[in-house]
């Protein structure tokens, strides 16, 4: 499944949900389903700088290809582990080209999400962003 055919169900999903609380707790419950990092995970070369939280992603090269990009990720703050989460969904396991060509920005805020976070937030969810695109090889993480 594509980063696009990810991007249109999530966008379904949200469109869905009547509003941004229950939007909330759709992204509150993917943070809650993202499996544990280990203890030998969670180090600072493996730590998001530009966070308020603490937020680590950690490269799956067990699940990925020279091509793609796969990772595991957590957070110690129960909505940036939600919005994590919704970054696996669109990218985990993509091609690289994809994620680097997915305008990210344009989904969030087609979304509501840019409008919806803090500013703060919004700082941190960009800040993966960047990790999740310097893996895909757009530049630094």
């Amino acid at each position: 499944m594509s980063v696009q055919t990810r991007a249109d169900e999530l966008r379904d999903t949200f469109a869905f949900l009547d509003d941004w609380e229950a939007r909330y707790e759709h992204i509150i419950d993917l943070g809650k389903a993202l499996p544990p990092l280990s203890p030998e995970e969670m180090v600072d070369i493996y730590k998001v700088p530009g966070c308020a939280s603490q937020v680590w992603i950690v490269p799956d090269d067990s699940k990925s290809t020279p091509d793609t990009v796969a990772f595991r990720a957590q957070s110690d703050a129960i909505i940036v582990s939600g919005l994590i989460a919704v970054l696996s969904e669109l990218f985990n396991g993509q091609p690289k080209t994809e994620i680097v060509n997915f305008d990210a920005d344009a989904f969030f805020k087609e979304v509501g999400l840019n409008e919806a976070l803090s500013a703060q937030r919004a700082n941190g969810l960009r800040a993966m962003l960047g990790r999740i695109y310097g893996m895909a090889g757009a530049g630094a993480d």
